[in-house]
């Protein structure tokens, strides 16, 4: 592909110098300008087509936040490359919607990292798809600033240059697989329905905090289950356990969560 157009926007000029620097070793990204603020990019990017944006949170005035929740309203924004200094709170958030950071002092290969992806993302045209999880992220940013925030409907994960946007009530149960956690989908297909599963690299305790507990309890510390796809739990050992699901699937459950389950199936 052609020159990849960058915006970088800090309000802090080092910040700007040490990214033109780090960026000068990859030649085929093209910085078209530099802004010290939310204003100012807003400005440039009425003047400048850019494809990617280095953009920092924490700026006076205007958070990068801002302008992020602008950009997530359009149709195919450019990429952002969110640059933070460590927020244990902030990774979590971009780890659970798929999008890409940089922490503050960030070294090369996590630079390269962040660039390939970006690249991977453009190559394939995935502008729509980025809105559509940078949009959920911002919802969930807003919504965590309430009393009671709401649960979520849907999560963004990122595969080798695309994000996939995944209703949960596509959702059937969830396993723990290492670093991962893999969700096991059914979903309306051209023929009838298909089952398949998708890896996202986060900890099953990070999704949980955010899953409607009405519809979806955990079973075993590697294990959350939809609760209307509950169908037989069996004994099969000495306080051992597991459930069958609708579609066949058996799960182990921990003896702790047994009451719940039968609770949740008898009141159907």
């Amino acid at each position: 592909m052609s020159s990849i157009r960058a915006l970088i926007v800090d309000d802090e000029e080092p910040g700007r110098t040490n990214l033109r620097y780090a960026l000068q070793d990859h030649p085929d990204w093209n910085i078209v300008a530099e802004c010290a603020s939310v204003t100012a990019a807003r400005e440039a990017l009425l003047v400048c087509a850019v494809d990617v944006i280095f953009l920092d949170i924490q700026m006076p005035r205007e958070t990068g936040l801002t302008l992020a929740r602008e950009l997530s309203t359009q149709a195919s924004p450019p990429l952002v490359i969110f640059v933070t200094a460590f927020n244990a709170h902030a990774i979590e958030a971009f780890d659970l919607h798929a999008l890409d950071y940089l922490l503050k002092p960030f070294d090369d290969q996590r630079l390269t990292l962040s660039l390939e992806r970006a690249t991977a993302m453009l190559k394939q045209r995935q502008q729509a798809s980025y809105a559509q999880a940078m949009s959920q992220y911002i919802q969930a940013e807003d919504e965590a600033k309430k009393d009671k925030p709401a649960y979520w409907q849907q999560v963004s994960v990122r595969s080798v240059g695309r994000i996939e946007c995944i209703q949960l009530a596509d959702v059937l149960w969830i396993e723990a697989a290492g670093n991962y956690m893999q969700l096991h989908l059914q979903q309306d297909q051209a023929g009838g329905k298909i089952q398949r599963q998708v890896l996202h690299r986060v900890a099953l305790s990070q999704l949980e905090k955010h899953l409607d507990p009405a519809c979806f309890i955990r079973v075993h510390r590697s294990a959350i289950v939809r609760c209307d796809q509950f169908h037989q739990l069996e004994v099969v050992g000495d306080g051992i356990y597991q459930l069958k699901l609708v579609n066949q699937d058996t799960v182990p459950v921990s003896e702790r969560y047994v009451a719940e389950i039968r609770k949740r199936m008898h009141d159907g």
